[in-house]
């Protein structure tokens, strides 16, 4: 069971960055979306294009979010968190090396914290 400073810091990944980036990525699929990296992205022709579009964007974040992770995990970025009552905890030291599993596991953060979608690939496990 993860630290409650290292679940804090879960949540508002997830909450913050997660499903930031989807809702962000979401907005560029639209042609009057305004910013920057919407031009870029070709405009989905067809609805199967855009269901395609939408099942890759959090397959993509997923994967970014779980390097992240496992960059942190394995110790060569050795953060640290500070919560909200002004503990700070080692990443790295306090998440045992378990970041990327507690992401992604069954019942993992993804899970209980996004409110966007996701493919649960280990659902059964």
């Amino acid at each position: 069971m993860p630290d409650n400073a290292v679940e804090e810091f879960a949540r508002l990944l997830v909450e913050h960055v997660r499903d930031a980036a989807i809702r962000g990525c979401d907005q560029d699929l639209s042609p009057a979306a305004g910013t920057v990296t919407a031009p870029r992205w070709p405009q989905a022709r067809t609805e199967e294009d855009l269901a395609l579009v939408r099942a890759v964007i959090p397959d993509c974040v997923d994967a970014a979010v779980s390097q992240l992770l496992l960059a942190i995990d394995q110790g060569l970025l050795r953060l640290s968190y500070t919560d909200e009552g002004g503990r700070r905890v080692d990443l790295p030291e306090t998440g045992r090396g378990e970041l990327t599993g507690w992401y992604l596991g069954a019942d993992g953060w993804r899970g209980r914290y996004s409110a966007e979608r996701f493919a649960d690939d280990f659902g059964d496990l």
